[in-house]
């Protein structure tokens, strides 16, 4: 008998079945995955999916899509069952359904769940739910988002009748719960446990129970409080002198002092103003500025928005001001500088004259964790658009700005160096010449062709100055990769060579280097001292490097006061600071 083929399995189902797969991977949907019923047919509708009160989902089995895109459609069809969009006391009606997938989108973006199969504009609204659908019921929606959800023009979720045993928890409180534990395992997997056994607080202890209060009461920032660590140790507090709080943001621990007396919707109040300046990375923007009225700036800030949101109580020890109220901790830090002698004498949670930004972290208690940043990130964005979903009250313009800022990262230090080459060194373009013949003559004697020319600058016109810092306690890391950039960036220019100065306790002039050879000819001395001035007057005054040559100083920012007046840059290891306001842009090494 003939044997019978083995049936092949559908490539498309198996792609439904992956992308299913991917989407419930998302600790985020853990506690809603097994709820969910998942349905592959010949579907009475002409979208990708339609999701049910009781979660059943039914997708179209005529769809063809990529694992990535499926998943982006589950997540989306069970984030509108974690938003409550299916209860039966919610409208149904076009603009409503609009609005709703805006904000499911909006979610999906900022968690980066899946690969969305259709265009998602790019500036999708950032109002409330219920507040887009009331101006779309009047003005009608929009062409571009008339169809984002999974059904295109088609509904994409159905409410109905359907209601949880009263023992059982809704999809919204499910919904909750995931966002909570994935944040604490995005801690987690980003590094081991950042405080000793002997330090890990009480249960019981009532900063820890105002910590757990903002992961079952207030999203905004339940996924954030969910992943920091609180330190109540009275011996610490004194050593580093904190009065009432401070914070590691490199280590996302909080420590307070267990001996300050203050109710619980002060302590609530307390947390919240740390967590924001860790998430809203408060103290790497100080930049140039005095760190402690930097921090006074922020604090101004940050208390306003808490005051405006009604989190806890203002304990009497904290700054406050309602002038100040909707204004940018920048700017707060200008209109502060015009009176130093009066803010100066203000204290933070910390103390007086004592910033609560921690910069310079004990590695005895804690350790800095790597993708931290991209935790901050996601559940400051994330929790807003949930806060924002479930009606818990209108976020400040000023914090809801600062945490869509987060979202757009700045570039990288290596990025903006090649900014910084681009406006002085523009590559070298070629051009065809009938002065000189093509290769390619030979082939067609009776036609002339002509051969690519490459303009000829003098070497001197472009070039630039480079003051290295030689000394002793220049790490090499930071020599290797400011000068690997330096050397590549400059060859992709046409710059052949730079105008060189080692520095450490005295100038050494090395004359011009090739690019490519400035690391190989770096010696780190280390004889005590770091004087770059003298290298940078040598290159100022010296007549063989053009007057609108730009210089590079690369330093680890323990030198004294520079004078630059030619157009300059700095290259610094990242945490570091100069002791002085530079006039030229400053590229912080990672």
């Amino acid at each position: 008998m003939p044997k019978q083929r083995a049936s092949k399995p559908d490539p498309h189902y198996q792609s439904f079945v992956d992308g299913c797969r991917i989407a419930f991977g998302y600790p985020v949907f853990r506690h809603i995955i097994r709820h969910i019923a998942l349905d592959w047919t010949e579907g009475a509708f002409r979208g990708w999916a339609v999701v049910r009160p009781n979660g059943r989902i039914t997708a179209n089995n005529h769809i063809r899509g990529t694992d990535a895109e499926w998943a982006w459609v589950i997540s989306h069809l069970a984030l509108h069952l974690g938003f409550g969009h299916l209860a039966a006391d919610r409208s149904v009606d076009a603009a409503s359904r609009a609005a709703r997938c805006v904000a499911v989108a909006r979610f999906q973006r900022q968690l980066r769940l899946g690969v969305a199969p259709w265009h998602i504009p790019q500036d999708l609204p950032g109002s409330d739910e219920d507040r887009l659908s009331e101006l779309w019921r009047l003005t009608g929606v929009p062409p571009q988002y008339a169809e984002i959800g999974c059904g295109r023009a088609e509904p994409d979720h159905l409410p109905g009748p359907f209601v949880f045993p009263k023992a059982a928890m809704s999809w919204t409180d499910r919904l909750a719960v995931g966002l909570a534990t994935a944040a604490s395992e995005a801690v987690a997997e980003a590094g081991e446990a950042r405080v000793l056994a002997a330090r890990e607080i009480d249960p019981n202890n009532p900063w820890e129970q105002a910590r757990r209060w903002f992961v079952g009461a207030f999203p905004l920032l339940g996924a954030l409080a969910a992943g920091f660590t609180i330190v109540a140790d009275a011996e610490l507090a004194r050593s580093w002198s904190i009065s009432v709080a401070a914070v590691d943001a490199a280590a996302a621990e909080i420590y307070v002092n267990p001996l300050v007396l203050i109710e619980a919707e002060e302590r609530r109040f307390v947390l919240a103003h740390e967590m924001l300046h860790a998430a809203l990375r408060h103290g790497e923007r100080v930049g140039p500025r005095d760190p402690y009225l930097w921090n006074v700036a922020a604090d101004f800030v940050v208390n306003g928005w808490l005051v405006e949101m009604g989190v806890g109580r203002i304990p009497e020890s904290a700054l406050y001001d309602p002038a100040l109220k909707g204004r940018a901790v920048e700017d707060v830090y200008d209109e502060i500088t015009k009176n130093l002698r009066r803010f100066r004498k203000l204290a933070t949670l910390r103390g007086r004259g004592l910033g609560d930004m921690l910069d310079h972290p004990t590695p005895v208690v804690g350790k800095s964790v790597d993708g931290l940043d991209d935790f901050y990130r996601r559940a400051l964005s994330g929790g807003m658009a949930y806060h924002q979903m479930l009606g818990r009250g209108l976020i400040p313009a000023g914090l809801a700005e600062e945490i869509r800022v987060l979202e757009h990262p700045p570039p990288p230090w290596d990025v903006r160096l090649a900014q910084w080459f681009d406006r002085y060194f523009q590559p070298l373009e070629r051009t065809r010449s009938y002065a000189r013949a093509s290769r390619r003559q030979a082939s067609t004697p009776d036609i002339p062709r002509p051969g690519w020319h490459r303009p000829l600058v003098r070497e001197r016109d472009r070039t630039f100055g480079v003051v290295l810092d030689t000394s002793g306690s220049m790490p090499p890391e930071l020599l290797g990769k400011a000068l690997g950039a330096i050397a590549s960036y400059a060859a992709s220019r046409d710059v052949p060579a730079a105008r060189v100065v080692f520095c450490d306790a005295v100038a050494y002039d090395a004359g011009y280097l090739p690019v490519e050879e400035i690391a190989g000819s770096v010696r780190v001395r280390g004889r005590g001292g770091t004087a770059l001035q003298p290298g940078i007057d040598l290159l100022e005054r010296a007549p063989d490097l053009p007057a609108d040559g730009p210089i590079l100083i690369i330093t680890d920012g323990e030198c004294d006061v520079l004078r630059v007046r030619r157009e300059h840059a700095y290259l610094i290891p990242r945490g570091s600071r100069l002791p002085f306001a530079p006039k030229g842009e400053v590229f912080p090494l990672r």
